[in-house]
């Protein structure tokens, strides 16, 4: 071969656009899966989820977009279809409009699997005729469900059923479909990751605020488990988020009542509990924040000494008695025994004293709280927080 040609042969390959052929080329792998694509008709709000046996299968089938649409795109998966099915409906096209010019561009269709739905609920799948078996879909009022590689036929026609009758909001609907997948028989392989991303119906230009959820379980021998653990986490954080907006807002009310929903999802999680309590401190309720401290304080250490660096932050005042105030050991009540203090469902407020029996003598009085700190207020963390002490 002549220089020449050697240089046109390099020149062309580099400027060649990569497809796959309708038969796989060497050393590609099916991201094989179940996943669903869904719009809530009640909240606009767009959302994908999966389960594969695949390690992080979130990074390369998930797509959404606030106010354009949502992708799952699998099977011998080509990445492109997220994005480029995305600008398509941004730009106007219909769901089945942009998923229809994609696929007859593409030479891998054969080994496809493809849905898309768009803002406005309409939806279109693709399942490739060398889709490996059992493969196909259904689609259904603003949802679509595929997967390939499954133990049965059975396992899309269950998704089906399970979303449609599900209750509660999306992300809640996306995990009942998957679930009922596994339950079915899933993956023929088994299972290994998960992923779901859920936006909002309307764009804002940010989509770090369109974004409602967005959790991944790459590698896991249950995903789907801890995915719903995931989910409920991010809820969890989402009201936490709501409540610092409400504060920067100067509505006490409406953050208390954020956190409170926040405590009531995640009741033992100490980061949640602690910046309760600075945010009780700077509405003037250090009373009502001090019983939540010594609890955190009790379980770790280190958030006493995290509590002493906020003033120079800008996130506590800077007042040398009210640091010391909430720095204090705590009183009494409050154990500080080696094992450690969780912080209880809803942030209760201490338990209430056992009954004494009626021929049982008086109990003596129990020691006196430093006067320097007071001691919790009864009924504290109910009244922020709204749950049953201790449950």
């Amino acid at each position: 071969m002549s220089k020449r040609r050697a240089l046109i042969t390099v020149l062309a390959s580099l400027l060649a656009v990569p497809a796959l052929d309708a038969t796989p080329p060497s050393g590609l792998r099916p991201v094989s899966t179940y996943s669903i694509v869904a719009r809530d008709p009640a909240t606009g709000a767009l959302g994908v989820a999966v389960q594969s046996h695949w390690f992080s299968v979130g990074s390369l089938v998930v797509w959404a977009e606030a106010g354009v649409g949502a992708v799952a795109t699998q099977s011998f998966v080509d990445p492109s279809y997220g994005r480029n099915g995305l600008d398509l409906m941004r730009s106007g096209k219909s769901a089945g409009d942009a998923l229809r010019a994609l696929v007859a561009g593409d030479e891998g269709r054969d080994v496809r699997q493809v849905a898309f739905v768009d803002a406005s609920g309409r939806v279109a799948a693709h399942t490739g005729a060398k889709c490996i078996e059992a493969a196909g879909h259904l689609t259904g009022e603003a949802f679509s469900v595929q997967a390939n590689m499954m133990r049965s036929a059975t396992v899309w026609p269950a998704m089906e059923k399970a979303f449609r009758e599900a209750r509660g909001d999306l992300a809640s609907r996306l995990l009942a479909a998957l679930e009922a997948a596994e339950a079915a028989g899933g993956d023929i392989r088994g299972r290994q990751s998960a992923a779901m991303l859920v936006v909002s119906g309307k764009s804002t230009g940010k989509p770090w605020v369109d974004t409602i959820v967005n959790v991944r379980v790459d590698d896991s021998p249950q995903p789907l488990v801890e995915l719903r653990r995931l989910v409920q986490l991010q809820r969890a954080y989402n009201l936490m988020n709501e409540g610092d907006l409400a504060v920067e807002k100067k509505d006490d009310a409406a953050a208390l009542a954020a956190y409170g929903a926040a405590q009531k999802l995640e009741p033992t999680n100490l980061e949640m509990a602690y910046w309760t309590a600075v945010s009780l401190v700077n509405m003037g309720k250090v009373d009502d924040a001090l019983p939540i401290l010594f609890r955190v304080y009790a379980s770790d250490a280190s958030w006493r000494e995290l509590t002493a660096r906020l003033p120079k932050a800008g996130l506590l005042p800077n007042d040398p008695a009210l640091l010391r105030r909430l720095s204090a050991p705590p009183p009494m009540t409050i154990s500080m025994s080696a094992e450690p203090v969780a912080v209880p469902p809803a942030l209760s407020a201490a338990s209430p004293e056992p009954k004494a029996s009626p021929k049982a003598a008086p109990a003596p009085a129990p020691p006196a709280a430093p006067t320097a700190v007071p001691s919790p207020k009864e009924g504290t963390f109910d009244r922020y927080f709204g749950g049953k002490k201790n449950g």
